[in-house]
């Protein structure tokens, strides 16, 4: 496999090395204009830092592959000095910052197993499912009748997360979340 990538092989999260940076693709669009040379509008965001910016790539341009590389690792509490982690398969143990871990704290469950994303053999963040389940911990009780209006109401997770749900969630059921967008999908199981 090549280590650089041509603007036709662009897709979303595909991860590019950009000024000694890795970087992910967020969102691109390849333009083709009447006049001029065509070029690949492309969004990206740091995965060191959560930066997100825009270039025009022109066509025919190539970014290089970074040195990146996913591990699936146990999530094991968090305490002072940040969140904890075990390889589950040599069960090296790390610890990351909370800048690092970023929003992906309000989804990170305890013995929970996710991917953690490393730099040039050094961890510089979190990756999780697109979906997870969480258990919701605090909500005002649903009143039977409720859902003909449609409304909703705040739905406080195991994690701390707060989500607006319908009113007939209830303590102890556990959801469906949508880690992109911080919403409720659906309930999963009842108490």
């Amino acid at each position: 496999m090549s280590s650089m990538y041509d603007t036709r092989e662009f897709r979303r999260g595909l991860k590019v090395l950009m000024s000694n940076d890795p970087w992910i693709i967020v969102d691109f669009q390849h333009v083709n204009p009447g006049k001029g040379a065509a070029f690949t509008r492309t969004k990206f965001k740091n995965l060191r830092t959560g930066q997100v910016v825009e270039h025009n790539i022109k066509s025919g341009d190539k970014l290089e592959k970074p040195d990146v590389e996913e591990r699936n690792m146990q999530f094991l509490y968090n305490d002072a000095d940040g969140y904890n982690f075990m390889d589950t398969a040599n069960f090296e143990q790390i610890s990351l910052t909370n800048l690092e871990v970023g929003e992906t704290k309000n989804y990170l469950v305890e013995n929970s197993v996710i991917k953690v994303v490393f730099f040039n053999g050094k961890p510089i963040g979190v990756e999780t499912e697109t979906f997870v389940e969480l258990k919701v911990v605090e909500t005002a009780p649903g009143v039977r009748g409720d859902t003909a209006t449609g409304g909703s109401k705040p739905a406080k997770l195991e994690t701390g997360l707060v989500v607006s749900v319908p009113f007939h969630i209830n303590e102890g059921d556990v959801l469906r979340i949508d880690t992109r967008e911080a919403v409720y999908v659906d309930r999963v199981s009842r108490k």
